[in-house]
């Protein structure tokens, strides 16, 4: 198994190319198709003007949504120009409360979504639906890169958050091509269950799944010793000099859209190397 089809969102023509470089990367290491959809957001807030300034609103708010998308496609061709990865690109203009569906229109048949840091400094309230859609809207896995982070064709060391939850173990399965190609493979456990399923042997059957997949693994059963398990578990990635982590992403319901839970936002906002999250 590899990714064959890699799809990346950009949103504004002088972002960061962080994300774009990864998955051009892994497009020629996996010899498949690099999709790449550049985005204008039309950001009118309808109900904050009078009737009369709706229309001139909306147009403004069009145009420079044209304009922005027009100026993202040139300067991602431009990017690309010295690449020979096969490749598409594709645009589209959506209302800020679109970016879902159009998103999701654009992910449903990728195999992976690499995006930059949605929380990085310098980026859009639009890059956290865009995520947010690829994972929860068409349950696509998303590698999510810091930027000016990469991440190499092997691995030394994979750091898998572990709690026995269908999240975990779904990112663990679209993880596992990455899995294969690391040194190895650190399953994480914090304060397991003292009454749980894997009390006697936390991470084991996971460990015992992996080995027949050719993964080197090793358990960590650790303590939360920091108030969020997202720090105990950047922490512990730099302790052990992981260059990938791979957890479970979680949500809760708002209105019937999914959106980011706590654990999963907060990892988004400290991490220091490439997140593999999966739904």
């Amino acid at each position: 198994m590899t990714y064959k089809t890699i799809l990346t969102v950009r949103s504004t023509p002088d972002g960061s190319t962080t994300a774009l470089d990864q998955a051009e990367t892994m497009v020629r290491r996996a010899d498949g198709h690099l999709d790449v959809l550049c985005l204008g957001v039309d950001r009118t807030r309808v109900g904050y003007y009078d009737g009369g300034a709706n229309a001139i609103a909306i147009n403004t708010m069009l145009d420079r949504a044209r304009e922005e998308v027009q100026a993202t496609e040139e300067s991602t061709k431009q990017y690309l120009s010295g690449s020979d990865v096969p490749r598409s690109l594709s645009t589209a203009i959506a209302p800020f409360g679109d970016i879902s569906r159009v998103t999701s229109h654009h992910a449903r048949f990728s195999d992976l979504v690499v995006m930059d840091l949605p929380y990085g400094e310098g980026q859009g309230p639009e890059v956290e639906p865009i995520v947010e859609a690829a994972l929860f809207d068409t349950r696509t896995p998303v590698l999510v890169m810091p930027e000016g982070t990469t991440l190499a064709a092997s691995p030394k060391t994979v750091l898998v958050a572990w709690d026995e939850s269908i999240e975990a173990l779904t990112a663990v399965r679209k993880a596992l091509p990455l899995l294969q190609s690391a040194d190895l493979v650190r399953i994480t456990v914090i304060d397991p269950p003292k009454h749980g399923m894997e009390r006697s042997d936390p991470g084991g059957m996971l460990c015992q799944m992996l080995a027949r997949h050719g993964v080197a693994c090793e358990i960590d059963v650790l303590s939360k010793t920091l108030p969020r398990i997202s720090d105990v578990l950047c922490r512990h990635a730099t302790d052990t000099d992981a260059e990938l982590i791979v957890m479970g992403a979680y949500g809760h319901s708002r209105f019937r859209e999914s959106i980011l839970g706590g654990a999963t936002r907060n990892m988004l906002e400290h991490a220091k190397v490439p997140v593999l999250m999966a739904h």
